[in-house]
């Protein structure tokens, strides 16, 4: 903008003073600051006005990319539905070949609860039983009614009316 200092305010004010006389210098001071306010305003309005399209442009874009990522998903959803619902009709449409329908043989559930025990002990037995007892580490585990019931004092002990 216009640089002015405060020397170039005075020259401008003497020089008013002399043009335009001491009796009119205040109403033109006072029109001149409307004027000068009133053209703040417009220019501060301009701005905003601008900025508000630039926003709205901003946000339209974003909308657009929005819409795009959604079509995009949609169709990716769309093809792999379709993709499994025509692999569902061809398993059905072939009885003989359809995986679902077979049933297994017993050994392959022999194979299978052997590789289970395996698993099991392998779990089970992976520390050895010195290490437990010396590093303090339970092998037995009691639920919780089996810990009442071991530690309940021996005169608080109801009988059992089934046998």
């Amino acid at each position: 903008m216009i640089d002015l200092g405060l020397t170039k305010l005075a020259v401008i004010g003497v020089v008013a003073l002399v043009v335009i006389g001491p009796e009119k210098l205040p109403r033109v001071a006072r029109m001149a600051g409307t004027l000068f306010g009133r053209a703040q305003r417009y220019l501060n309005e301009v701005k905003s006005e601008v900025s508000r399209e630039i926003e709205l442009d901003e946000l339209r874009k974003m909308h657009k990319d929005v819409k795009e990522a959604a079509s995009g998903f949609e169709q990716e959803v769309k093809q792999s539905f379709s993709d499994v619902h025509s692999e569902v009709q061809s398993a059905f449409s072939d009885p003989l070949s359809n995986p679902l329908l077979d049933t297994p043989v017993p050994d392959q559930h022999a194979v299978k609860a052997k590789d289970f025990r395996k698993k099991k002990l392998a779990r089970s037995s992976a520390i050895p039983a010195w290490y437990k007892k010396q590093s303090g580490r339970r092998t037995r585990v009691l639920s919780g009614a089996a810990r009442v019931a071991r530690y309940r004092p021996a005169g608080s002990r109801k009988s059992a009316p089934f046998h």
